[in-house]
C-alpha cells in the first residue's frame, strides 16, 4: 500500500491540465478521498472533472479565505499537490502573477507545513530562462537563473523564498518541462503544439512552425524536452510517495527533440502526407525564445524512478488517436 492511500489529498488546479491528469492517475490506484480546488471560470475545464472521482470541490479563492479563517476547515490533509497557477507565459500583469503564483503558494506552503501535510508544488522549467545557466536541478544557486517573462519570474520568486527560509527541508518542487497530452483543451494559446498541429492539419492539411532565427538551428529544428502528461504524473506520484525526497526536481524526459519530431507523428496518426510551412517568428518574442531545452534528470533517476519516458512518436499517436480524434478526456 502506498502512503498516498493513507489519508486525504488536496489538489489545487485539480480541474486543470496536469492537476486533472494527476487525479485520473490517483483514481486508477483506487484513491478517491481528494479535495479539488480550482477556478472553473468559463473556459470549459470543468469537463476534465466529469469522469473523475473526488470527495469535495471548492473554488481556490474561497479555499484560501476559509483556511485563513479556520486552518482546520478541511480536516486532516496528508498531501497537498499545489498545481494551481496562472500558467500563461504571455501574461504581462506581473502584480497579478506575483499575487496568484507566489503569494498563494507561500500561504499554502506554510499552512501545509503547520498542519503536518506533505507539500508538493509546481515550479516550472521556465525559471531556467534561456538555459545559459544550465538546467540542472542539483544547482543550488537559484539566484543565477534569469527568467525571461513575468510568469517564470513569479515561479522563481517562490523557489528562492523556499530556499531562503529552508522550506526545502520539508517540501518538493516540480520543474515541469514541455508537458503535453489530454485535458489541455481549455488552455487556449498555452496548449501544446500537438493539439494546435492536429487542429491545423484537420482544417487545412498543413501545419505552421516558426522559422529559426539562430544559425545553429534549422527551421523547425528548435529543440525542446517534451514529456507526455501520463509520464509527468507518474513522476509526480513517485516523488510524493517517498517522504525522504525534498527540494526541486526536474520533471522531463531528459531528451531534446525538434518541433518537426513532434508534429510528424500527428500526420502519421491521421494518415495524411506531411506538409509543414514556416513563418517568421514575431519580433516581440525573438529575444526571449528558447532554442534548446533538456532536463537534467540524474537526480530523478537516483530517487529510484527508472521507467523510460514514453517514446515521443508513441505518445503523440496515443494522444491523437485515443483523445483528440474522439474528443475524450482522461477517464472517459
Amino acid at each position: 500500500m502506498s502512503i498516498l492511500d493513507q489519508g486525504r489529498i488536496l489538489v489545487t488546479g485539480g480541474a486543470g491540465f496536469i492537476g486533472s491528469a494527476l487525479i485520473w492517475a490517483l483514481n486508477r490506484r483506487g484513491i478517491k478521498d481528494i479535495v479539488i480546488a480550482d477556478l472553473l471560470g468559463s473556459d470549459g475545464k470543468w469537463r476534465n472533472l466529469v469522469p473523475l472521482r473526488f470527495s469535495y470541490y471548492i473554488e481556490a479563492d474561497r479555499l484560501r479565505h476559509k483556511l485563513e479563517e479556520n486552518p482546520d476547515f478541511l480536516g486532516p490533509i496528508n498531501f497537498v499537490f499545489h498545481l494551481g497557477a496562472c500558467s500563461n507565459t504571455t501574461e504581462k500583469d506581473a502584480s497579478y502573477l506575483v499575487e496568484n503564483n507566489f503569494e498563494y503558494t507561500r500561504f499554502l506552503a506554510h499552512w501545509a507545513i503547520d498542519q503536518g501535510s506533505r507539500f508538493l508544488y509546481a515550479s516550472s522549467a521556465a525559471t531556467y530562462g534561456d538555459g545559459k545557466q544550465g538546467m540542472d536541478d542539483r544547482d543550488e544557486d537559484l539566484a543565477r537563473l534569469r527568467p525571461l517573462n513575468p510568469y517564470a519570474y513569479s515561479k522563481q520568486l517562490f523557489d528562492r523564498y523556499a530556499q531562503r527560509h529552508a522550506l526545502f527541508e520539508d517540501i518538493v518542487g516540480f520543474k515541469y518541462f514541455n508537458v503535453f497530452g489530454p485535458n489541455e483543451y481549455h488552455k487556449a494559446e498555452m496548449r501544446s503544439l500537438v493539439i494546435k498541429a492536429y487542429q491545423q492539419i484537420r482544417d487545412s492539411g498543413s501545419v505552421r512552425l516558426f522559422k529559426s532565427h539562430h544559425p545553429d538551428y534549422p527551421d523547425g529544428g528548435q529543440m525542446r524536452d517534451f514529456l507526455y502528461v501520463k509520464d509527468a504524473v507518474a513522476i509526480t506520484i513517485h516523488l510524493a510517495e517517498q517522504d525522504t525526497f525534498k527540494g526541486i526536481f526536474n520533471v522531463g524526459s531528459g531528451i531534446a527533440s525538434s518541433w518537426i519530431d513532434l508534429v510528424r507523428p500527428v500526420f502519421e496518426s491521421l494518415k495524411l502526407p506531411e506538409a509543414i510551412e514556416f513563418m517568421d517568428m514575431p519580433e516581440g518574442i525573438r529575444s526571449k525564445y528558447q532554442y534548446f531545452t533538456r532536463a537534467e534528470i540524474s537526480k530523478l533517476r537516483e530517487s529510484g524512478y527508472d521507467p523510460p519516458p514514453t517514446p515521443l512518436d508513441n505518445a503523440v499517436r496515443d494522444y491523437v488517436t485515443r483523445y483528440l480524434v474522439p474528443d475524450r478526456r482522461l477517464g472517459d
